[in-house]
C-alpha cells in the first residue's frame, strides 16, 4: 500500500461535472489499495471572482481580510468533492487549512508554511477514509487564515506530502506532463518522462508554466517526487506523465532536457556611467527599494573610463524601472538611460551540461545560422539563456529544439 498525494488544479475542478470525474479517479486509486489525500484549489475563475467582489468594496483590501474571503474558494471544492465521494460510497472527510493545522507565517496573501501537524490526517486514513484538504490556505500562529499567493496550491500538496513521507505527489492539471518546450511553439516537441528537481527549478524560473517555484523548492527541499499527470485523460489508477526526481548517478542524462522561454522581458541601460566602486549598488539599490526584481545584468567598460550598465526586468516593471533610472542618472552624471521591451529570453536547460563540453558553442552557433542577434547571455550549471529580439522568438526554439535533437527519445 501506498500513501498518495494529489493536487487538482482550477480547471480540473471547475464544474461539478469535473469534479465527479475527479472522484472516479480517486476511487480508482482507493480500489488499488493506496490512501490518498487529495488537495483542490478553487474553481476555475473562483479566484478571481472573489478578487473582483473585493475590488468592488475597496480597491486595496485590507490584506488580512481578503484572505478570509480568499480561503472560501477551496472550501466549496472540498465540500462538493467529498460529496462526490461519498455518494459513491467512499469515505471521505474534507478540512480547510486550519483545520488540520498548516501553519504559516503572518504574510497575508503570500504566507509560507512553517509546519504542519498530521495526527488528524493520519487517523482518517488509518480508519479508511480519503482525506481532502483545501490548498492554497492555512493559519499563522495568532489564529488568523491565511493564503499563499500565486501557486499556493501546489505548494500546500507537496508540503503535506513531505509532513506525510507520501510516495509521490501528483499533480494533476490541463496537461499530461513537462514537455521539451511549448508545443504551441513546437509541435514535434516531447513529454519528458523524467526531470530532475533542478531542471525543473531552472524551467520554471526561465518561463514554463508547469509548476510554480516554490512547490518544485519544497519538493527538492524534502525529496518529495513529483508527477505532473493530466487530469483529463480517462480515469483510473494509470500512471505517466512527467516525474521529477533527484539526479540519479546511473541514468545517462540528455544534454539539454527542455527549451523554455519568457516573453515578459524588458531591459533598461544607462549609458556613460562614471566608472568608479560602487556604482553598481548606486544604480540598483533604487530599483531594489523599489521592490523590483532584477534578472540578467551586464557591465560593459568603455575606454573613456565609463561603463554602460544594463539589466533585464519584468515587462510590467519597465515604466517604473525607467523612471528610476532616468533620476539616478541625474544623480551620477550619467550620459542617457534607454530601454526596450520588444526582447525575449530563451533558455536551453539540462543538467547534461556538466559533462559535456560545446554546449553554448552549438547554442550560438544556430541562433547565428538563422540571423538571430544575441543581445544578452547569462549561464549556470545547468543553463544558458540568451536575450533575443522579440520577433525571433518561435524561430530561435524552433531552431534550438531541432539542433539538440529534442524531438527524438532519448
Amino acid at each position: 500500500m501506498s500513501l498518495i498525494v494529489q493536487k487538482y488544479g482550477g480547471t480540473s475542478v471547475g464544474s461539478v461535472e469535473r469534479i465527479e470525474s475527479v472522484a472516479e479517479r480517486v476511487i480508482g486509486w482507493r480500489e488499488q489499495g493506496h490512501q490518498v489525500v487529495i488537495v483542490v484549489s478553487a474553481m476555475s475563475g473562483e479566484t478571481n471572482r472573489l478578487v473582483e467582489l473585493a475590488k468592488a468594496i475597496h480597491e486595496q483590501p485590507v490584506p488580512r481580510e481578503l484572505d478570509v474571503l480568499l480561503a472560501t474558494g477551496e472550501q466549496v471544492t472540498i465540500a462538493l468533492l467529498s460529496m462526490a465521494l461519498e455518494k459513491r460510497g467512499c469515505a471521505a472527510r474534507s478540512y480547510t487549512g486550519h483545520q488540520v493545522h498548516i501553519r504559516t507565517d503572518s504574510v497575508h496573501n503570500k504566507a509560507r508554511i512553517v509546519d504542519i501537524d498530521d495526527k488528524r490526517i493520519r487517523k482518517d486514513l488509518d480508519q479508511g477514509r480519503v482525506v481532502v484538504v483545501a490548498g492554497f490556505q492555512g493559519m499563522d500562529e495568532t489564529g488568523n487564515i491565511t493564503t499563499l499567493g500565486r501557486g499556493g496550491s501546489d505548494t500546500s500538496a507537496v508540503a503535506l506530502a513531505a509532513a506525510l513521507q507520501a510516495d509521490e505527489c501528483q499533480i494533476y492539471t490541463d496537461v499530461d506532463g513537462v514537455y521539451t518546450t511549448d508545443p504551441r511553439v513546437v509541435p514535434e516537441a516531447r513529454r519528458l518522462d523524467h526531470i530532475t528537481y533542478e531542471e525543473m527549478l531552472e524551467m520554471a524560473s526561465l518561463g514554463a508554466k508547469v509548476l510554480q517555484i516554490r512547490s518544485v523548492e519544497f519538493a527538492s527541499k524534502y525529496g518529495v517526487p513529483l508527477r505532473v499527470l493530466s487530469s483529463f485523460e480517462e480515469t483510473g489508477c494509470t500512471v505517466a506523465g512527467t516525474l521529477i526526481s533527484a539526479e540519479e548517478a546511473e541514468m545517462e542524462q540528455a544534454l539539454i532536457s527542455g527549451i523554455a522561454f519568457n516573453r515578459d522581458e524588458a531591459k533598461v541601460t544607462m549609458l556613460g556611467v562614471p566608472d568608479q566602486p560602487g556604482v553598481a549598488h548606486k544604480i540598483l539599490g533604487p530599483i531594489a527599494d523599489s521592490n523590483i526584481e532584477v534578472d540578467m545584468i551586464i557591465q560593459n567598460i568603455a575606454e573613456d573610463a565609463t561603463t554602460d550598465f544594463t539589466f533585464t526586468i519584468h515587462r510590467n516593471d519597465y515604466d517604473k524601472s525607467l523612471a528610476i533610472m532616468q533620476e539616478t542618472a541625474k544623480k551620477l552624471g550619467a550620459r542617457e538611460v534607454t530601454g526596450d521591451t520588444k526582447i525575449v529570453k530563451v533558455s536551453i536547460v539540462g543538467v547534461g551540461m556538466r559533462s559535456h563540453a560545446g554546449i553554448a558553442s552549438t547554442m550560438f552557433e544556430t541562433l547565428a545560422t538563422e540571423g538571430v542577434n544575441i543581445r544578452m547571455i547569462s549561464t549556470s550549471e545547468i543553463k544558458i539563456s540568451v536575450v533575443v529580439d522579440e520577433k525571433y522568438l518561435e524561430l530561435s526554439v524552433r531552431a534550438l529544439h531541432e539542433a539538440f535533437g529534442l524531438d527524438q527519445s532519448t
